[in-house]
């Protein structure tokens, strides 16, 4: 399956998440989103990584941006792992992966990339990075970046960072 590209609209998907809610991409239309596919729980950069956002999500959210996590862990892991790190953004459940195979971030035997991507408030994609090694994580100051171009810009087609 194709990867999703910077100007692709963002494939539709509905998963559950923590505080047992389904949360579904186009229920965000309207607002930036972040997505944030990581491959593991508990793992030692997926924790540095989301501690890192959780700590900036007062400025995702003061510009109006959601963040979400997603990787193919069970929600009951995804509970504890939020819990233990306070980490304050919902944590997606894509058990068969299918969420990853639609936007292109499996690696070899199916794992996940390390992955992030941001949409405008149409839900069209306007940064991508896409990890080959997964061993480091885009900063929240570049993630930020990204959502603030897609406000600043009235017509949300400006070119933000490179991802």
């Amino acid at each position: 399956m194709p990867e999703v590209q910077v100007g692709d609209i963002a494939p539709e998907f509905a998963l559950i998440g923590t505080g047992n809610q389904t949360y579904a991409v186009r229920g965000f239309v309207g607002s930036p989103v972040v997505l944030a596919f990581y491959p593991d729980d508990f793992s030692p950069v997926c924790t540095t990584q989301l501690r890192a956002y959780s700590a900036s999500i007062d400025d995702f959210t003061s510009l109006g941006a959601v963040m979400l996590g997603i990787s193919p862990q069970s929600l009951n892991s995804h509970e504890s792992f939020a819990q233990r790190l306070g980490i304050v953004f919902p944590l997606l459940c894509d058990r068969d992966r299918e969420v990853a195979r639609q936007y292109g971030v499996l690696g070899p035997l199916g794992f996940y990339r390390r992955s992030v991507f941001v949409l405008d408030r149409q839900q069209r994609v306007v940064y991508r990075h896409v990890s080959r090694a997964g061993l480091t994580f885009r900063s929240s100051d570049e993630l930020l970046q990204a959502v603030k171009m897609t406000i600043d810009d009235p017509d949300e087609g400006g070119s933000p960072p490179a991802g």
